[in-house]
């Protein structure tokens, strides 16, 4: 009898979402260890230093932050993780936006310590998942590092994402809509999740409530972060773009709308673009090879332009559009070794340069047909 390969459900062990939650970081550390190193984006430093290591100095604990130098790169893990040895720390904390979580968990798992993450914005999936996306010195695409588990505790503050930048806020909107269509063609093809097991009807389940959401509350909630205040609404794209997202892409796997995004990686025009904006032009590009249905294209183009995200090249930032560059593109994009398999039939780097022309000029008319 051939074994099959096993099908999982991941997620953090905890999931925590309110308000005012920087300075309570205290009530999480003690639970597993009295000695934090934290791994903090630039822009927060001194607000974790005033919030987070007050706090922890209060309860009787040790904590001390440091500076996250902007790329998850193998330097930087081993820096971070050379600091946090030499402090004696037995937890690991990361704050700040997925480049710093994605860092923050490597360490973890290479020192073997605790973690708990403070996403300060929602722009990605990032924190939930046993995963980090290693890039080169010059901010490309190097490998996906598969994590044995999931982040021990994520607390997402609603006060502080609503401050955050709408762009990012947007970009995790983009993210989390294609979960549902990338865990679809995962589990119509019975591939491979990012736990490398084969995807579970729970997967594919949370990956659909994630759509639901989003679908439901993206003008509310674009609403709530324009104007900086937590709302019922932002709450809910939250838990979407954070936990269901996370969740239903480790349980229910990626396909074609991430490998297009790694593809993506390689055109510098693009390398100030957020995640999820490239992501949903993958999505884009995965809809139209799956030649979807008009009613679900639509829905998604509608949930694009509700966020504000680029649905063009052009609005992405590319100044000329080369051929040759986007056919590299594609190639990337089919490696054997990305998601590009886990659609439900067999696709070649001309198809998907092909699609990409295609959703190119899918946006392009929808853009034009609803302006104003």
């Amino acid at each position: 009898m051939v074994e099959k390969t096993p099908r999982t459900v991941s997620a953090p062990k905890k999931f925590i979402i309110g308000t005012g939650l920087l300075a309570q970081l205290h009530d999480f550390v003690k639970d597993f260890g009295d000695n934090a190193f934290i791994i903090s984006d630039e822009f927060f430093v001194e607000r974790v230093q005033k919030e987070s290591v007050a706090g922890l100095e209060k309860a009787g604990l040790k904590g001390k932050a440091e500076k996250f130098q902007r790329e998850c790169t193998d330097a930087e893990i081993k820096r971070l993780g050379e600091l946090a040895k030499a402090q004696g720390a037995n937890v690991i904390v990361g704050i700040g936006g997925g480049k710093t979580l994605d860092t923050s968990k490597a360490v973890a798992h290479y020192y073997k310590l605790p973690l708990i993450l403070y996403p300060t914005i929602a722009s990605t999936d990032a924190p939930c998942i046993a995963l980090a996306v290693i890039y080169t010195e010059k901010g490309e695409f190097d490998r996906y590092l598969f994590l044995p588990q999931n982040p021990d505790v994520v607390v997402a503050d609603t006060g502080v994402i609503a401050g955050a930048p709408v762009r990012f806020f947007a970009a995790g909107i983009g993210d989390a809509l294609s979960t549902y269509f990338e865990a679809r063609a995962c589990y119509n093809s019975d591939g491979v999740n990012l736990s490398c097991k084969r995807p579970s009807r729970t997967g594919l389940g949370l990956a659909r409530m994630c759509y639901d959401l989003v679908c439901q509350n993206v003008d509310l909630a674009m609403d709530a972060v324009r104007n900086k205040v937590p709302t019922r609404a932002l709450e809910e794209m939250v838990e979407a773009t954070i936990y269901l997202s996370g969740t239903g892409a480790e349980t229910g796997g990626l396909a074609a709308a991430h490998a297009v995004h790694n593809g993506m990686t390689v055109i510098e025009d693009l390398h100030h673009a957020q995640h999820g904006e490239k992501v949903v032009f993958g999505l884009l590009t995965q809809l139209v090879l799956e030649n979807a249905p008009k009613e679900e294209i639509e829905e998604v183009l509608r949930v694009v332009r509700s966020a504000g995200l680029p649905m063009t090249l052009k609005e992405l930032g590319v100044k000329e559009f080369v051929e040759a560059d986007w056919r590299k593109v594609a190639e990337i994009a089919c490696d054997k070794n990305d998601t590009m398999g886990n659609l439900p039939f067999k696709v070649t780097p001309d198809d998907v340069y092909h699609a990409m022309v295609a959703a190119n000029a899918l946006g392009e008319r929808y853009r034009a047909a609803h302006q104003g």
